[in-house]
């Protein structure tokens, strides 16, 4: 069958360049912040940062090929199949860093959260797409309520308070783009607050003691604080042109904790100054706005939805990481996509964004 032109002339190269720069900038910054590493195998983490990638990338192109509107159709199975992984979490996950997030499988350990992410995604897309002569009904909106709080609740239990609250996140940006009511959000919403007193008593010692730690930063430097106050020393010596490649000393040295992981940002901060970490974030800016083009592009519900879902994950990842790390939000301990080390955040990410260019390359067809 010939390859229809309009396929090609409607690929956004732009997107793809986008997010390879900001991977490859993550792989040169987990390389610079395991340098000086003990363990052989920390050493090597960019090397696999580099094969996930390379990994990630066949996704891409997997998701690039597949009619987005075959995804939505399976959109449910994927669904189910997420909450049947995080599932099976309690029993058969490994346990790492104080939580229980991965499964393993042969050479390979995967994180369900991550692939429930995307998972959640299609599938409002699509219950949305399923309604969309009732949109904005009461019943519908319950239904992607539910939708929502399940994966968030597995999650939430891992425990990885950071992943859902994205969850949870995304789940309400979708409603409000179809049309919930503020009537209604505002009574949920002071609902939601109301019951943080109970949320309260399921978080583990270490949440609790971060969420202190944010509303009072002298509470314990030594202790749940160190991570904020090491970043943000981090970040502020890098000044405006920052320490120079493989210069920087608080990253570099240990005194930053996770510095491969969700701190990543502030070697990059340290090494770049303020002028690298203005580009680095430029980059993230330009990924979302051309994400949220192609969703207004769209010409049918599911392929707008599902580019604005993937777009806001994306977008609040990379927010609530970066407020993180300069202490302007509470350490809750996400990754920043494409940047942090982690296989299955960045397949995830690279398959989401070959799914958008997936409905900008066939916006002509519906």
């Amino acid at each position: 069958m010939p390859l229809d032109r309009r396929l090609i002339q409607n690929f956004e190269w732009r997107i793809v360049l986008t997010a390879f720069l900001l991977a490859g900038l993550g792989i040169l910054s987990i390389y610079t912040a395991t340098a000086t590493a003990t363990l052989p195998l920390k050493q090597h983490l960019y090397l696999r940062q580099a094969t996930w990638f390379a990994v990630g990338a066949v996704f891409l192109l997997v998701a690039v090929t597949i009619n987005y509107r075959t995804a939505g159709r399976f959109a449910y199975l994927f669904y189910g199949l997420a909450i049947l992984s995080l599932l099976l979490v309690p029993f058969f996950g490994r346990v790492g860093l104080g939580a229980q997030r991965w499964i393993k499988l042969g050479f390979v350990a995967f994180q369900p959260s991550e692939v429930a992410k995307l998972a959640l995604v299609l599938c409002l897309a699509r219950y949305f797409e399923d309604r969309k002569e009732r949109l904005t009904a009461l019943r519908t909106m319950g239904g992607a309520a539910l939708l929502t709080l399940l994966p968030a609740l597995l999650v939430v239990r891992q425990p990885d308070l950071g992943t859902a609250l994205i969850l949870l996140s995304a789940g309400i940006a979708l409603m409000l783009l179809v049309g919930l009511r503020l009537r209604v959000a505002v009574p949920v919403g002071v609902g939601l607050l109301a019951l943080a007193p109970i949320v309260w008593t399921f978080l583990k010692a270490y949440q609790k003691r971060r969420l202190l730690v944010f509303l009072n930063p002298n509470l314990d430097p030594l202790g749940a604080g160190y991570h904020v106050a090491q970043s943000k020393i981090a970040v502020g010596s890098g000044e405006l042109w920052g320490r120079g490649f493989m210069a920087a000393t608080q990253s570099q040295l240990n005194f930053l904790p996770e510095n491969h992981t969700d701190f990543i940002f502030a070697v990059l901060a340290e090494q770049w100054g303020f002028v690298g970490s203005v580009a680095a974030l430029g980059l993230f800016c330009l990924l979302i706005t051309r994400g949220l083009e192609v969703s207004m592009e769209a010409k049918d519900l599911l392929g707008s939805l599902m580019a604005f879902g993937i777009t806001a994950t994306i977008g609040l990842q990379a927010l609530v990481n970066v407020g993180m790390v300069l202490g302007i939000m509470p350490v809750v301990g996400i990754p920043l996509p494409l940047l942090s080390y982690g296989g299955s955040s960045m397949v995830m990410t690279l398959t989401a964004i070959g799914l958008l260019l997936n409905i900008r390359m066939r916006r002509f067809l519906y």
